[in-house]
């Protein structure tokens, strides 16, 4: 048994691999709670579905058009940990702007989200 517990990573989406720089971050989708209290005290609790999100800078090798990544929606994510977790991301979008793509490094930061991420 490998006694790494961070460092090195795999990602892909839709089974094609992309060199993975670092700064891999997920969360697993569920529920956000949030307290309601009045005038006499706790009342409470709300709860609302927050979507799964697996968030990467990958390396840009030029092997791919931003816009592959860009144009990306309903693919599944799967990341591979140094942990021995898998991540996996079903259903899910490149979320917010269009990835950005750093010349000078050669990174590509990009965020996906979606309804069920597991790990």
């Amino acid at each position: 048994m490998s006694q790494a517990i961070a460092g090195t990573a795999f990602v892909s989406a839709n089974g094609k691999r992309y060199r993975l720089v670092g700064e891999l971050s997920y969360r697993i989708s569920g529920e956000t709670r949030e307290a309601k209290n009045g005038a006499d005290g706790f009342h409470g609790h709300k709860s609302k579905f927050m979507n799964g999100m697996i968030k990467m800078k990958l390396r840009n090798d030029g092997t791919y058009p931003l816009s592959e990544l860009a144009d990306m929606v309903d693919v599944t994510v799967q990341a591979q940990l140094a942990n021995g977790k898998t991540v996996i991301g079903r259903n899910m979008f490149q979320s917010g702007e269009p990835p950005t793509a750093d010349a000078e490094e050669a990174e590509i930061e990009i965020t996906f989200e979606g309804p069920d991420v597991r790990d």
